[in-house]
């Protein structure tokens, strides 16, 4: 299930995101220390709230543990458009929990939000997740040479977009069949 970041995922955003293997790719080291995490959920309230940004965390429905999150940022409310991101705890790839995960929050942000356009940029070498956008319907729409730089490793950016119009058409029975639909 999705729903709004809590103060009890505190734990599982640390767990997560101090695992070098799992922050491999992401823009930012892993975490050193609880109260990055501390900090992180915060925010993640704070800006869910304020509708700054949109974090849910992935949680199993049987306990309510969080299993990683996605999140939707940086919208331009007039060009209707926002950027997608996700994380999921090592333990939990390969399951299918983010696939689902993706699918209900991209036929959120194309439904009740109105979006147009999705962006994602993801380092070229996560194949995991080019896939898992790919079969999603994102297209790769640019390569941008040394965009991140992580301590001292300089990565380039595959940037991949999704159209309403490409969704709408490609995962009609998936949005038919969604049934956690994520709150805002």
């Amino acid at each position: 299930m999705l729903r709004e970041t809590a103060e009890h995922d505190v734990e599982a955003v640390y767990a997560m995101e101090r695992d070098p293997i799992a922050m491999r790719y992401w823009s930012r080291p892993p975490m050193q220390d609880i109260s990055e995490a501390r900090a992180s959920v915060k925010r993640a309230r704070e800006y869910f709230g304020a509708r700054v940004s949109l974090r849910w965390s992935i949680a199993r429905p049987a306990d309510d543990q969080m299993l990683g999150h996605v999140s939707l940022f940086n919208c331009n409310e007039q060009c209707g458009r926002a950027e997608i991101g996700y994380g999921l705890a090592r333990e939990h790839w390969n399951r299918g929990f983010m696939h689902e995960a993706l699918i209900v929050v991209v036929d959120y942000a194309f439904g009740p939000l109105g979006l147009r356009r999705l962006e994602a940029d993801t380092d070229p070498r996560n194949q995991a997740s080019l896939r898992a956008l790919e079969r999603l319907g994102f297209a790769r729409e640019g390569l941008l040479r040394e965009r991140w730089q992580v301590g001292d490793e300089i990565s380039d950016t595959a940037l991949l977009g999704l159209l309403a119009r490409e969704w709408r058409t490609l995962h009609a029975s998936d949005r038919a069949s969604a049934t956690d639909r994520p709150s805002a």
